[in-house]
């Protein structure tokens, strides 16, 4: 998930710390493929995760196929653009990315944050110009 310090980040690393850098309020951000695979996750600094790294991939699996669900409505509803989960310790969106959604990004917010004008603002209009990031790229 993490590059090692010999190797330059990946492109969704890359992508990752782009998303995470939006605001103060971002505390995880990860990318995974459809089958969920994780392509690379990032935390907020000196931040202590509530999950353990196999909760996370775990988390993350049930996200992806939770998205890839919704799909079957969109004929009648239209595209997901984004979903929000709100905990009592934080707030998740997943929001599906690259070409026709084949990836999906998971962000964790501080559960205070709006998460709703963060996405809108700052996350949606920086993803729209990597609506073709794909697992190709590197």
């Amino acid at each position: 998930m993490a590059s090692s310090s010999d190797s330059p980040p990946s492109i969704f690393e890359e992508f990752c710390q782009l998303i995470l850098s939006l605001d103060e309020s971002i505390r995880f951000v990860g990318i995974a493929t459809l089958s969920g695979a994780i392509l690379a996750m990032k935390f907020r600094a000196n931040l202590v995760p509530l999950l353990t790294q196999e909760e996370t991939a775990s988390s993350v699996k049930y996200s992806v196929w939770r998205m890839e669900s919704r799909r079957i409505l969109e004929e009648k509803l239209g595209k997901t653009l984004y979903v929000v989960a709100t905990y009592e310790k934080l707030k998740r969106a997943t929001i599906p990315v690259g070409q026709d959604g084949q990836s999906v990004l998971i962000i964790s917010f501080d559960k205070e944050s709006d998460v709703e004008s963060i996405i809108r603002n700052k996350i949606l209009t920086t993803i729209k110009p990597y609506g073709t990031i794909s697992r190709h790229q590197s």
